[in-house]
């Protein structure tokens, strides 16, 4: 149903040091950084889109800080949940949920949860069967 979803970053250096760490033990990469001149105010805003084989998840540097967000990817199992912890916590991620089940979500529910720069709650979560 979701075709992209976008998060933004007040330091976009550290938030894309902190994705460029997490994101490639789930099987995502960066796959293209652009910077656009549509918005007077901001000229060279910095983009960087991951994704396996297309951008779904969009970060956009921006002025302020917005309402922190909550973004779950998706993990091939548990031992790339197990991963994604680690390697957030080594880039100076903040943990917010060590990876473990979590059966009141539903039965197989395995899931890490981190603090990025700007403050979202990013998770990691492999839907297994019990």
């Amino acid at each position: 149903m979701i075709d992209h979803i976008s998060s933004y970053a007040t330091d976009f250096d550290a938030s894309k040091a902190f994705y460029d760490a997490v994101l490639p033990v789930l099987g995502y990469a960066c796959l293209r950084e652009m910077t656009i001149d549509q918005d007077p105010d901001f000229p060279g805003r910095r983009l960087a889109a991951y994704g396996a084989t297309a951008p779904k998840f969009w970060l956009a540097e921006v002025k302020a800080a917005a309402s922190p967000r909550h973004v779950a990817f998706t993990a091939a199992s548990p031992a790339d949940v197990d991963a994604f912890h680690a390697a957030g916590l080594a880039v100076g991620a903040v943990d917010h949920g060590a990876p473990g089940p979590r059966p009141h979500y539903h039965p197989g529910y395995y899931g890490a949860f981190l603090i990025d720069p700007d403050g979202n709650n990013v998770e990691a979560v492999h839907h297994g069967h019990p």
